[in-house]
This record gives structure tokens, C-alpha cells and sequence, in this order.
């Protein structure tokens, strides 16, 4: 049989039965090119949108969240409704003592965001507001900053000393900055304080809260500036991998509540934002639309294979006398069998094939028009080559099954009968 399906003759026969009919043989491949076709596209999609997200979060942990205070809602022992507070720095210990889960955790403020003040950045004649934010060095342990060569984060020493040192986005760099200039090591003002700008930090749309119009400066440096004394104006935290970051999220709230004494049912009050929570939906998300592939592709291609099946029986039966002759002549069963399997897997790889190359255009032309995107997370819509091959071992193995029948209907045929034959 190996020999035989070396030989040259044996391929030229399928091709020419293959090709006597070729309106019903574009018809016979269209169901498993289809089913290929949404399998690439809906596994690319789904492998782009998990990239995409991984892209814009890659540099926060993905098991950290963001929590802040807004108005009560609900009445608690003695106060009202609509009370107010905040965050203390004090609370960072507060709650890294108490929650054992906490890996780190961090304290920020902010100035001229979310309706938080105004602020007047200049630099010679130019003056614009933008964001200022008070950060902690260990902001870099929940959520890394990529920062151009030359540059640095600030240190613990510019926390102990108040240095008046700042980082600022791409947008001020373009703003108030020359192309030739060394930004580095120059000053601008901040509500009338001169700081020194010791790095540029490269913007990364969706990465976060902060925009490439916003400045960085040591926490210490924001209180004395602002007087803003020990408040802090959201807590940034990150808990160990083995962890659920939601129940982390959920102890922390509830200790806020218990210790500024508001009701443990106030859903408003503690607020937050979890980074953790977000990538574990997108994740399953992305695992559902694969898994949607794989059935839908899976089902087409099965109803694709059985209608190769069909139609080869249909050529096994149009065949007869053809087959008859060939036995007559000396032809073993093995060769019959062997010609409509041949047949059956280059029908069932044609139409595989075809919808693979379909697909990666159908991929390639997503990629072109969302790869400039920044309000969504989606980049490289790709199906990985281990995949492809995959299926295209599935599709032989299905193609030889499904052969199978009419190859046994063209072996069960008796010469003296198929000679009879009209």
C-alpha cells in the first residue's frame, strides 16, 4: 500500500477524478472551508483581544486593585448620610498588619484631576494646567512605570528629604521642551515651585488612570506643596499570587468601613477598581470565544467532511464500470480503497487549507485596522502554528475515516457485476 501511495500515477488518477466535476467539488469543500474559516477567525480573535489587554495592563500586577472614599449612603452610629472622609497615611499599616494577603500597597494623591484643584505648570513664557500626582517609590512594585534612557523613578531619599524632583509625560515634554532640548536635569514650576525634572515617562494608553499629561513628584514634596497633611487620596494594592485578589479587595473594604465607622452594607462609600477581577473576565472571555471556535469550527467542518462523503459515494456509484474494469484488469481492493481515500483526504485538505489561507487574510486585515486603536485593548490577532498544524492532522485523519465508507462500497463491487453496468 505504501508503494502505491507513492506513486505518482495513483495522486494524477485523484486529480483527474477530483477535477471531471469541478462545480460539485467546490460545492463538496465549501462546508469544511467554512468550518476552518470561522475557527482561524474566531480563535484569532479571541488570541487578539487576550494580547490586547495583556499589552495595555502588562506593566500592573494582575492581581492588584485601586480603592478610594466617596459620600456615605447609609446612616451609622450617629452620622448621617452624605458624611465625607479620607484615606490617612496611616492606614497603610492599618491594613498591611491586619491583611496578611497584601503583598504591597501603596498611597497616592492627586491635583488638578477629578475636579482635585488646578494646577499652573510653567516653563518660560509657556503655562498650562495639568495633572500632578504624589506617588511613593513602591508604586513601581503594583503598577511599573517605563521610563526613557536617562531617566529615573524617584527614591527614598527624595521621600526623605522633600526633594523637589519630577517626572512628566510625553505631552509636557512636547509642550514646553524644544527637540533639542535635554529635558533632564531642567527645571519647570509647579504652582509657582521650581522642580527639577529627573525622567520622561512613556505613556501607555489604557495602562492605568494616569495620562501623558501628568507629573510625578514625591509624596513628601505633594503634602508640603499642597498641605495636605496625612491625607491620601486612593491606596494602591497588590496581593500574593496565591490569593484571590477579590476577597483581598473585600477585607480591605471592610476594615476601612470598621475604622472610620460606616455601615458595612454601604456599597458606595469604599470604592475601587480591580485590576485582578478585570483580567480574570477577559481571560474566561477570551477562553469562551476559543471554545466557541473550536465546537462551531469543529461542527461545520464534521457536516463538511460527511457531505465529502456523500458526494464520493455519489462518484464511487457514477465510477462503477470504471472500477469494474480496473479489477478486471488485475487491480487488488487495496488500490481501489487506497484511490477513494486519496480522494476523500485531498478533498477534506483542499478545502482545510483554503479556509486557513482565508482566515489569516480575514486576521490580517482585523490586525491592519485595529492595530492603531488606543480606547481598546485588542493587538496581533494570531492562531498559534501548533493550532494549525493540529488541524491539519485533525483533517487528514477525518478525511481517511470518512473515506472509508465509499472506498468499502468501491471494493464491494464485483467486476462481473460492475461490467454489467450501464
Amino acid at each position: 500500500m505504501l508503494r502505491n501511495l507513492l506513486n505518482i500515477d495513483t495522486w494524477q488518477e485523484a486529480a483527474n477524478s477530483i477535477g471531471k466535476n469541478k462545480f460539485r467539488t467546490i460545492i463538496t469543500v465549501t462546508g469544511v472551508f467554512w468550518g476552518i474559516l470561522v475557527y482561524i477567525t474566531l480563535s484569532g480573535a479571541s488570541k487578539g483581544l487576550d494580547n490586547g489587554f495583556e499589552q495595555r495592563f502588562e506593566r500592573v500586577s494582575p492581581n492588584s486593585f485601586f480603592t478610594w472614599i466617596q459620600g456615605t449612603t447609609i446612616p451609622y452610629k450617629g452620622f448621617k448620610s452624605g458624611r465625607n472622609f479620607s484615606l490617612k497615611l496611616e492606614d497603610v499599616n492599618f491594613l498591611k498588619s491586619r491583611i496578611k494577603e497584601i503583598k504591597y500597597i501603596s498611597p497616592a494623591i492627586n491635583r488638578g484631576v477629578f475636579g482635585n484643584g488646578t494646577t499652573i505648570i510653567k516653563r518660560g513664557s509657556e503655562s498650562e494646567s495639568y495633572g500632578v500626582y504624589g506617588h511613593f517609590p513602591a508604586i513601581l512594585n503594583i503598577s511599573d512605570k517605563e521610563i526613557y534612557d536617562g531617566g529615573r523613578f524617584f527614591n527614598q531619599l527624595d521621600i526623605d528629604n522633600k526633594r523637589k524632583v519630577c517626572l512628566i509625560g510625553e505631552r509636557i515634554l512636547n509642550d514646553f521642551f524644544e527637540e533639542w532640548e535635554e529635558p533632564i536635569g531642567n527645571n519647570i514650576t509647579i504652582d509657582g515651585e521650581f522642580f527639577t525634572v529627573i525622567g520622561i515617562m512613556k505613556f501607555v494608553a489604557g495602562g492605568g488612570i494616569e495620562k501623558d499629561s501628568d507629573i510625578w513628584i514625591p509624596f513628601t514634596t505633594f503634602q508640603n506643596l499642597y498641605n495636605t497633611g496625612e491625607r491620601i487620596g486612593w491606596l494602591s494594592v497588590s496581593a500574593h499570587d496565591e490569593y484571590d485578589v477579590k476577597i483581598v479587595e473585600e477585607k480591605v473594604k471592610s476594615l476601612i468601613k470598621y475604622k472610620y465607622d460606616v455601615h458595612p452594607n454601604d456599597k458606595s462609600a469604599v470604592n475601587g477598581f480591580n485590576i485582578g477581577e478585570i483580567f480574570d473576565r477577559i481571560k474566561k472571555f477570551a477562553k469562551g470565544l476559543t471554545l466557541l471556535s473550536i465546537v462551531v469550527g469543529i461542527a461545520t467542518v464534521f457536516g463538511g467532511v460527511i457531505g465529502i462523503g456523500n458526494i464520493l459515494l455519489i462518484s464511487v456509484r457514477e465510477r462503477t464500470k470504471e472500477i469494474g474494469i480496473r479489477r478486471a484488469l488485475g487491480a487488488k481492493p487495496d488500490e481501489i480503497r487506497l484511490q477513494i481515500i486519496i480522494e476523500s483526504v485531498t478533498l477534506t485538505l483542499l478545502s482545510g487549507v483554503s479556509g486557513i489561507v482565508v482566515g489569516s487574510f480575514v486576521l490580517y486585515t482585523i490586525d491592519f485596522f485595529t492595530k492603531n486603536m488606543s480606547d481598546f485593548p485588542y493587538t496581533n490577532p494570531t492562531v498559534p502554528i501548533s493550532n494549525i498544524i493540529g488541524v491539519l492532522i485533525f483533517m487528514v485523519v477525518l478525511g481517511s475515516l470518512i473515506g472509508l465508507i465509499p472506498a468499502q462500497r468501491a471494493v464491494s463491487i464485483k467486476p462481473i457485476d460492475a461490467l454489467r453496468e450501464d
